[in-house]
């Protein structure tokens, strides 16, 4: 039997499928029917004090599509709610009450002194929420008031408010970061230290979606005039998912828990955030692309992978991929791979071909007896995987590891086991001696 129920921080959900502080979790009705359609939790969007909040009436989203016109990424100027304060805390207190079985973290955001969350953690507190998440993330908008990602972009800063909340309130409080910072481990460290029960990320990476090249403005505009937002969706996942791992291998925050945010679509995104150890994930754009119903996808998704390799709750392969990664000194040089195609497969399209030629190493043919024919050459091939990235028939070109023979780029012989690799003479920093 699978087993999906979540405990993250001690917040029980049926699963870790939560949705993220955002558009979708603004009012009691989305919320309402998000838990309906069978979602975990949701992190309700992000509450302030300041009643001069407002939105434009207007384009709040820019988009990139792909050919088909999938979406790839959304970028979005939305500020946080503009709905009353009062009228958030009524809605979240009934919601929690009819849905006790259901995760529900509260994000906040107001002005770095200590008395104003004082006073928004209390009010919070007495809707019996599960948790409380602080958006130091979010990088337009509010960042130009000293807020969200001007927090979150000063470690100091994140530490300080962590300790302030930690020390008002009962309830757990998860350090929302922001990507728009060189080393994601700094702001990481400091929630840490500041005593955060937990961090998420990522949040949106500062962005401009594109230009109107008809009135000359950003994307989208309002009124002629345009402003930079917030990046998401599939097009980030990446980033996050590299930000997710430097938090869960660094030693200075290893086994703080994490909650994975960034581009997250379908079940196998979830499980790639899990195995590089968050502890639950949060969705944004996926809902606002499918609708809540994805939930279904991936639930049942994850259900059956699990199933498939024998773990009966997510427990049990949340950090597994952790330890290995790693620094890329660290990588075995004695790994040789080429490129195969297959000849069945192979629509002749020729791409593969000229990629490797103009931008690679010219490893693959066009021409055999006359016939329009592409075949890998191995002395030439490095196994960089370029071919195989723009090949448009799936599996047709494959990377193989040789295991015999010698390396046709250097003549020397191919070692098959490189499980010793902490001391094989082509590590640089291989244990016992210095590196020649």
């Amino acid at each position: 039997m699978v087993d999906l129920r979540n405990d993250f921080l001690g917040i029980k959900s049926p699963n870790p499928f939560w949705l993220a502080s955002a558009p979708p979790t603004d009012r009691e009705t989305n919320v309402v029917r998000a838990f309906k359609a069978g979602w975990g939790g949701v992190v309700w969007k992000t509450l302030g004090e300041d009643p001069h909040v407002v939105n434009v009436n207007g384009p709040r989203y820019g988009a990139i599509h792909a050919g088909d016109r999938r979406l790839i990424g959304l970028n979005n100027i939305e500020l946080i709610t503009d709905r009353p304060l009062g009228i958030n805390l009524q809605e979240i207190k009934k919601v929690k009450r009819e849905w006790p079985d259901r995760a529900m973290v509260v994000s906040l955001m107001v002005p770095c002194e200590e008395q104003n969350w004082v006073d928004i953690l209390k009010a919070v507190e007495d809707t019996n929420a599960d948790g409380v998440e602080l958006n130091f993330g979010c990088p337009h908008g509010m960042s130009e008031r000293g807020m969200g990602a001007a927090v979150g972009q000063v470690p100091e800063y994140v530490g300080m408010v962590a300790r302030w909340c930690k020390a008002n309130t009962r309830m757990p409080v998860i350090v929302k970061l922001t990507p728009n910072i060189g080393d994601i481990r700094q702001p990481a460290r400091a929630a840490n230290e500041g005593g955060a029960d937990a961090v998420s990320l990522i949040n949106t990476v500062n962005s401009i979606i594109g230009v109107d090249l008809d009135i000359m403005a950003p994307e989208p505009h309002t009124d002629g005039k345009g402003t930079h937002g917030g990046y998401c969706g599939p097009a980030v996942k990446p980033i996050a998912l590299n930000m997710v791992a430097e938090i869960a291998r660094d030693p200075e925050t290893h086994g703080l828990p994490i909650s994975g945010i960034g581009g997250i679509t379908t079940w196998r995104d979830a499980a790639e955030f899990m195995a590089l150890g968050a502890g639950n994930v949060q969705v944004c754009t996926a809902a606002m692309t499918y609708g809540f119903k994805i939930i279904d996808e991936l639930t049942s998704g994850l259900k059956n992978w699990m199933s498939e390799k024998g773990y009966s709750s997510i427990d049990e392969f949340i950090g597994m991929a952790v330890p290995n990664v790693t620094d890329w000194q660290y990588l075995n040089l004695n790994h040789i791979v080429k490129a195969k195609i297959d000849q069945d497969k192979c629509i002749k399209c020729g791409r593969c071909h000229i990629v490797c030629e103009d931008t690679s190493h010219q490893a693959i043919t066009s021409m055999l007896d006359g016939q329009r024919h592409f075949e890998v050459i191995d002395e030439e091939c490095v196994g960089c995987n370029l071919c195989v990235s723009v090949c448009p028939v799936e599996n047709c070109i494959t990377l193989e590891q040789m295991t015999e023979g010698t390396d046709p780029r250097t003549g020397q012989p191919i070692n098959p086991d490189y499980a010793n690799w902490t001391t094989h003479p082509n590590n640089p920093n291989r244990v016992g001696e210095a590196a020649e």
